[in-house]
C-alpha cells in the first residue's frame, strides 16, 4: 500500500499552508498545478476561503492574548483585581468561514 499522497491534495496543501502563513509568494505557483490536475476553481476558492479564515482567527486571538498580556502591565490595586478577572467563553477550536465551511 503506498502513502503518498496525490500531488493535487499536496498542492492545496502547499497551498493553504502559504496562504494561512502570509508566506510572500502566496502558495500562487500551486494554482496551474491545481488547475492541471483538474481541480476546480471552486475547490480552490474553498481552500484559500479556509486557509484565509485560519490566518485572520489566529491573529484575533493573537492579538487578544497580547491585549490581556499588555494589560496585566498596569493592574489594579489589590482591592480592583477580583472586577478585572476576565470571563472566558469557551468555544470550539474552529469557526466556521463567512461563508458557513467548516475549517475542521
Amino acid at each position: 500500500m503506498s502513502t503518498d499522497l496525490h500531488p493535487s491534495i499536496v498542492a492545496l496543501v502547499s497551498l493553504a499552508a502559504n496562504v494561512a502563513a502570509s508566506h510572500p509568494g502566496q502558495g500562487l505557483c500551486q494554482i496551474e498545478r491545481l488547475k492541471g490536475y483538474g481541480v476546480s476553481r471552486e475547490q480552490i476558492d474553498t481552500v484559500i476561503e479556509i486557509a484565509r479564515h485560519i490566518r485572520d482567527e489566529t491573529a484575533q486571538k493573537l492579538d487578544a492574548s497580547f491585549d490581556e498580556a499588555y494589560a496585566a502591565h498596569f493592574a489594579p490595586q489589590a482591592a480592583d483585581r477580583l472586577a478585572a478577572i476576565a470571563v472566558s467563553e469557551s468555544g470550539a477550536c474552529c469557526t466556521p468561514t463567512a461563508s458557513g465551511k467548516s475549517c475542521c
